[in-house]
């Protein structure tokens, strides 16, 4: 009797054993399956960030490249227009100094005149300046319309005339005088001390025929005797218009009707 209430003590220990020994496997078990799948999850998201950082590594370094790229070609199309400037500014550079190189040696042959061709330039502006001076003289003093008209037309005529010396002179490298000489001035102060009649027969003497008498033979000896063809030119130019000036000058009653006729 006591054997048997050992042997079942036994077998019921064994049985209790058995069952949390069963337990244990299966929560061993269960526990394995969990930390697997917890793996297998941990590894995917690991590997999704790895993958991504790998794919933001690979832009990144795909970006970098790129930009590395176009900043090369970019300093390369710097380097060239940077170049190609410095060439067009080294030819424009040259192209000056050439133009100017070749406007002083044209300045210096132009100037080369003979004295007797310079003065010849400086008498031509001078009797131009008297001719305007005294025209203007006539028109603030004379009551005459014909001296007046006369007046009008030497303003015009020898303004015009003295441009073309100045732009001969310009070119030749010519100074021309500013003011009129001792004589053109003596010859103005002596107009501006008459008035009436006598201003006029006075000016039509003197800056009607006499004036323009002295102006034709300077013309002429200009035009032979010049060895500058452009200062030849000009005299040639003036003559018609000096002429047509004395024929008008001799035929004006006011010139008639003095006590010279200036001839």
């Amino acid at each position: 009797m006591q054997k048997n209430k050992v042997l079942k003590g036994l077998l019921a220990v064994s049985a209790v054993a058995a069952m949390f020994s069963s337990y244990s496997v299966q929560a061993q078990t269960q526990t394995a399956a969990e930390l697997q799948n917890q793996g297998a999850q941990t590894g995917t998201n690991m590997t999704g960030k790895s993958a991504a950082d790998g794919a933001v590594n690979n832009t990144n370094s795909q970006g970098m490249e790129d930009r590395s790229a176009q900043v090369g070609s970019s300093t390369a199309g710097q380097s060239a227009s940077g170049t190609a400037s410095h060439g067009a500014s080294h030819n424009m550079g040259a192209q000056s100094g050439a133009m100017g190189a070749s406007g002083a040696a044209g300045a210096t042959g132009s100037s080369a005149l003979s004295k007797a061709d310079s003065k010849g330039i400086m008498d031509m502006a001078m009797v131009n300046m008297a001719e305007v001076e005294m025209g203007k003289l006539a028109q603030s003093k004379s009551q005459n319309p014909e001296v007046k008209t006369f007046a009008q037309q030497m303003i015009d005529d020898h303004t015009k005339g003295l441009q073309e010396v100045q732009t001969v002179a310009q070119a030749k490298g010519v100074t021309l005088p500013t003011e009129l000489d001792a004589k053109h001035k003596a010859m103005s102060a002596k107009l501006e001390k008459l008035s009436g009649d006598a201003f006029d027969r006075e000016y039509m003497k003197i800056g009607g025929v006499a004036s323009h008498k002295e102006a034709l033979a300077l013309l002429k000896k200009n035009q032979s005797a010049a060895k500058d063809a452009d200062v030849k030119g000009l005299a040639a130019k003036m003559q018609p218009t000096v002429e047509q000036h004395l024929k008008a000058a001799q035929q004006m009653p006011a010139a008639k009707s003095g006590t010279t006729s200036g001839k």
